[in-house]
């Protein structure tokens, strides 16, 4: 009984310290981080095509991929991205690869804030020229945009 007892308490102790040990290398032997990557990083890449409804149409919703390639078929195809509450510190790079079609990114809750700026917005349109290519991330409550 009493090494069946010592047995449950290594066990214990050894689950117990693996929270401390809760940092992830990848090619790496001594990482820093919570993840620590020694090595190029890869992420999933989706292109959405618009529904040509412009902005009076249903949007499209943006759930799944890091990268999104946006093609509008009519001018302010709507794109819409999840719940910022949702979905905190999430990050999407977003490119809207028409040339000349105008695509509107909108979210289910939350606005959309300019870096540097307390003014947000509703939505962003994204065309040739201006915010062309967006960086969106989740505080939590609303969405940041970087371009």
């Amino acid at each position: 009984m009493r090494a069946f007892r010592v047995i449950i308490s290594g066990l214990l102790l050894g689950f117990a310290s693996l929270q401390l040990q809760s940092q992830v290398g990848i090619n790496t032997t001594n990482p820093l981080s919570t993840l620590d990557i020694n090595g190029n990083l890869s992420v999933k890449t989706v292109t959405l095509t618009g529904n040509g409804s412009g902005n009076g149409g249903a949007a499209i919703p943006i759930n799944d991929g890091v990268y999104i390639s946006l093609v509008p078929q009519a001018t302010d195809d709507k794109f819409q991205l999840p719940s910022p509450v949702t979905f905190p510190g999430r990050v999407y790079v977003i490119r809207n690869i028409q040339n000349s079609v105008t695509a509107q990114l909108t979210s289910t809750a939350g606005m959309f804030f300019p870096k540097n700026s307390t003014v947000g917005t509703n939505q962003v349109y994204m065309f040739e020229g201006s915010n062309r290519t967006v960086i969106v991330i989740s505080d939590g409550l609303n969405w940041t945009f970087i371009n």
